[in-house]
């Protein structure tokens, strides 16, 4: 079983892909999401926290649309233009994910990401579902 997530309060995919795929009802694989508004502006140019807010802020929103929160994630994957922001981008992070319960992640710097941002995060989270 395969179902599409999508929620007009996080930005539509610029290409060949969907904001979130449930799995056999329990997994959600949410796409990497870059620091673009609901409305595919793009936010804190040049500014690793206020990118790192609005991403997390859209994965938050795809989330909530499949039934699901930040308690339900189990891993992430960050990708950063720069490892010297990863303090920074974790510093925000850690806002919205508590420590004991945090999800497995990985952070990897990258030679360059969509529309030149400084931060894009992806997660897979488990969805209880009836």
């Amino acid at each position: 079983m395969r179902q599409i997530i999508r929620t007009d309060n996080a930005p539509a995919p610029v290409g060949p892909y969907n904001q979130a795929v449930l799995a056999t009802g329990k997994l959600l694989f949410v796409a990497g999401q870059i620091p673009l508004n609901p409305q595919g502006e793009l936010v804190a140019t040049g500014e690793i926290k206020g990118q790192t807010q609005q991403v997390l802020e859209n994965l938050k929103a795809i989330l909530t649309a499949a039934g699901a929160s930040f308690s339900d994630v189990v891993k992430t994957t960050v990708f950063l233009a720069d490892m010297n922001e990863f303090a920074a981008m974790n510093e925000v992070y850690s806002q919205y994910f508590d420590e004991a319960n945090a999800p497995a992640r990985a952070a990897v710097e990258v030679a360059r990401l969509p529309k030149d941002v400084r931060v894009e995060i992806e997660c897979i989270a488990m969805v209880s579902g009836d």
